[in-house]
């Protein structure tokens, strides 16, 4: 199937909101409370998509397969707890459908947010990652990325651990 890639505009809300629901969903949603799950997913919908798409410090790539989108990554400015003195973003977000695994599409769309990083003026890429998520885990790791602390990501109530990552560019 051929992928091709494009720039995310305020016009893809509601498609990324389906495609992080659905990976999240699919990935993580067996570790929570329905509703802590509930109050995660509907924490930030199709207008808080529309908004950062609108907003020029965020940036999404789509990644589609037969004119579907088939993923995305989304950076943005660092919102971490974390000292840094060196310009810098956070890779917010790099979800991919499960039946798109394994097509290459996540090794392009990091390809992207290094690229989008250096024309940011950027000289870290920063990310947190579920310290469970081994598969990401090791994806992250190949590029280079090393853990600089811990984070508490909040599922409603419930608290993850969550590994800060930073790569140097």
């Amino acid at each position: 199937m051929n992928i091709t890639y494009r720039r995310g505009g305020p016009e893809d809300a509601a498609e990324l909101d389906r495609i992080f629901d659905t990976v999240f969903c699919d990935t993580f949603g067996h570790l929570y409370r329905a509703e802590d799950l509930n109050e995660f997913l509907t924490s930030f919908g199709i207008e808080d998509w529309r908004a950062q798409l609108q907003d020029p410090r965020f940036a999404v790539q789509i990644a589609e397969a037969g004119g579907r989108a088939a993923g995305f990554a989304k950076i943005g400015p660092l919102k971490l707890p974390i000292e840094n003195e060196r310009p810098a973003v956070l890779l917010d977000q790099l979800y991919v459908l499960k039946e798109h695994h394994g097509a290459g599409i996540a090794r392009d769309l990091m390809d992207w947010v290094f690229d989008e990083a250096r024309r940011r003026c950027a000289e870290d890429i920063y990310l947190t990652v579920f310290i469970d998520n081994h598969r990401a885990r090791r994806f992250y790791d190949r590029f280079g990325f090393e853990p600089v602390g811990r984070y508490d990501f909040m599922v409603g109530k419930h608290v993850d651990e969550d590994v800060i990552m930073r790569k140097a560019l």
